[in-house]
C-alpha cells in the first residue's frame, strides 16, 4: 500500500481550516451584522444576544415602514400589555428612556403590528426594500368577503396578513380593513398549499385563527425602548376587544341556494318591512350600546341572518337578546327617550323578563332575556291573558361577531345548534304560521304567574 504523504494532509487540512474560518466570516458579514439587524455585541438600552436581536428586527421593520410612510400600529398583546401597565408614565416622560430593554426584548417569535389597508397600496416597492435590509418575506391572502354578498364572481383575493422574517425574529403584519358598518375587520389565516409551514411558526401567531371585528381606532404615539410607535389610545380596551373579536361571515352561498328553493319577496310591503326593520336595529343597537348593554340577534331575526342573510320579510318583528345579568333599569327610559314606546313588559327581573316596543308602523322590537343553568340557558314567555308561563331552553353558546344590514352585532357562535333548538331541523323551510306558545321545539310549560303579581308582571300599554 502506497504511504501517505503527511505533507500533503496538513496541507489539506489547513486549506478546509481555512474555508471554514472564510464561511465563518462571510456568515457573519452578510447575516448576523449590525447591517442585518440580527446579533449585536451590545446595544444601549437593550440586553445582550437573542434579545438584542428581536429589538433590532423591530427597529429595522419600523424603519423600513417609515421610509414607505406606511402608518402601523402595535397590536401585539404582550408588548400591549405591559406598555398599558406604564402608559402613565411614559405620556409623562420625555424621552420613555429605561435602562433596559423592557417592551421589545420580550422573548418570544414574533411581534404583531397593524396596517389599515387604505393606508398602503404599493407592496412591491415594500418588499424589494425588506429583501435589501435583510427581511425574508410571506403575503397571506384570500377572498374578499365583501364582495361575496354581491354575488361577484371575479374571485378577487385581498392581501390578509404580511410576515417579515430576519434571524429568529417575525414581524406578523394583521391588514385591517373598513366594513360597511362602521367597523374594523381582519381575516383568517389560511395558509395555501403551496405555503411553506416552516417558515414561522403559524400555529402561535396571536391573530388569523378566526376573523376579527373591532370598533374603529383612535392611536397614540409611544416612545418605547427608543422607538416610536403608535397603539391603540386605550390599550386596555383594545386587549379586552380582543378577547371577545371573532367574527363569522353571514352564509352568502347558502342563501343563494335558499333563495333558488323558494324565491324572495321582492313585493313592495316586503321591501318597506325590511327597510323600517332595519331602521329599528340599528335604533335599537344605538340605544343599547350607548347603555354598554350587551345583545344579540335572537329568534326570527337570527334564522334570517343564518338561513337567508336578510330579514325574514313576513316576521314583522326584530328580535334580540340579552342575558339577564347585563340587564339596566336605563334600558326602558333609553328607548322610550329614542322615540319607541313600550308595548309591554312581563315577567320580572328574576324570572321570564321581556320587553317590547312599538316601532314604525307596527313594526316591533322585542327583548328577551335569558337565564343561565348549570348545563343550559333559557328565555320565558308569558301569556297575557291566561298568566300561563314558558320557558324556551338553549345549549349554552358563545357570542361572535357578524354584519347584517349593514351593522356590525352579535350573533351565537354555535348558531347552528341555537338555530336547531329553536326550529328544529327543519329549519331551512320557511313557516308563515307559527305559535310561540307551541311550534319552537324547545318550548316547556313553565306554570302559572300567581294572580296577586299579575299587576307587575303582565304590564299592557
Amino acid at each position: 500500500m502506497q504511504r501517505i504523504n503527511k505533507n500533503v494532509v496538513l496541507a489539506l487540512l489547513t486549506l478546509t481550516s481555512s474555508v471554514f474560518l472564510l464561511f465563518q466570516l462571510y456568515y457573519y458579514k452578510y447575516y448576523l451584522s449590525p447591517k442585518n439587524g440580527a446579533v449585536f455585541s451590545k446595544a444601549k438600552g437593550s440586553q445582550m444576544g437573542q434579545d438584542s436581536t428581536r429589538w433590532h428586527v423591530v427597529k429595522k421593520f419600523l424603519g423600513l415602514v417609515s421610509n414607505h410612510n406606511i402608518p402601523v400600529y402595535l397590536i401585539d398583546p404582550l408588548v400591549l400589555g405591559i406598555i398599558n401597565i406604564d402608559l402613565e408614565h411614559l405620556r409623562s416622560s420625555s424621552d420613555g428612556s429605561a435602562p433596559e430593554c423592557k417592551y421589545f426584548c420580550a422573548p418570544k417569535d414574533f411581534t404583531t403590528f397593524a396596517l389599515l389597508d387604505k393606508m398602503w397600496k404599493h407592496e412591491v416597492d415594500l418588499f424589494r426594500a425588506a429583501e435589501k435590509v435583510g427581511f425574508q418575506w410571506l403575503k397571506i391572502q384570500n377572498k374578499d368577503p365583501r364582495l361575496e354578498g354581491m354575488d361577484d364572481l371575479s374571485g378577487i383575493e385581498i392581501p390578509l396578513h404580511y410576515v417579515f422574517k430576519m434571524a429568529a425574529h417575525a414581524i406578523h403584519l394583521v391588514v385591517f380593513y373598513e366594513r360597511s358598518g362602521n367597523y374594523l375587520w381582519h381575516g383568517t389565516l389560511r395558509l395555501k398549499p403551496h405555503t411553506d409551514r416552516k417558515f414561522v411558526p403559524f400555529r402561535v401567531l396571536q391573530f388569523g385563527r378566526y376573523s376579527g371585528a373591532y370598533k374603529k381606532l383612535e392611536l397614540l404615539s409611544v416612545y418605547v425602548d427608543r422607538l416610536t410607535v403608535q397603539i391603540p389610545k386605550d390599550p386596555s380596551q383594545f386587549l379586552e376587544e380582543r378577547l371577545h373579536s371573532r367574527f363569522i361571515e353571514c352564509r352568502y352561498r347558502e342563501a343563494r341556494s335558499f333563495f333558488q328553493l323558494y324565491p324572495d319577496d321582492a313585493s313592495v310591503d316586503a321591501v318597506e318591512f325590511r327597510k323600517k326593520a332595519k331602521s329599528l336595529l340599528h335604533l335599537s343597537a344605538l340605544t343599547l350600546n350607548s347603555l354598554g348593554v350587551k345583545f344579540w340577534l335572537s329568534s326570527g331575526t337570527c334564522l334570517g341572518w343564518y338561513r337567508q342573510c336578510n330579514i325574514i320579510p313576513y316576521s314583522k318583528d326584530v328580535d334580540l337578546g340579552i342575558f339577564i345579568q347585563d340587564y339596566k333599569t336605563d334600558i326602558i327610559p333609553a328607548f322610550q327617550k329614542a322615540g319607541l314606546l313600550l308595548k309591554h313588559k312581563f315577567g320580572k327581573v328574576e324570572d321570564s323578563l321581556e320587553l317590547s316596543f312599538q316601532g314604525e308602523d307596527e313594526v316591533k322590537l322585542d327583548i328577551f332575556f335569558f337565564y343561565e343553568e348549570d348545563d343550559h340557558v333559557w328565555n320565558g314567555g308569558t301569556q297575557a291573558k291566561s298568566g300561563k308561563k314558558f320557558k324556551y331552553l338553549f345549549p349554552k353558546f358563545t357570542l361572535c361577531w357578524t354584519e347584517f344590514v349593514e351593522l356590525r352585532v352579535h350573533v351565537p357562535c354555535e348558531t347552528l345548534q341555537y338555530i336547531e333548538a329553536n326550529y328544529g331541523k327543519d329549519w331551512k323551510v320557511p313557516v308563515k304560521t307559527w305559535d310561540w306558545k307551541s311550534s319552537p321545539p324547545n318550548v316547556q310549560y313553565n306554570g302559572i304567574w300567581p294572580v296577586d303579581e299579575w299587576d307587575d308582571v303582565i304590564q299592557l300599554y
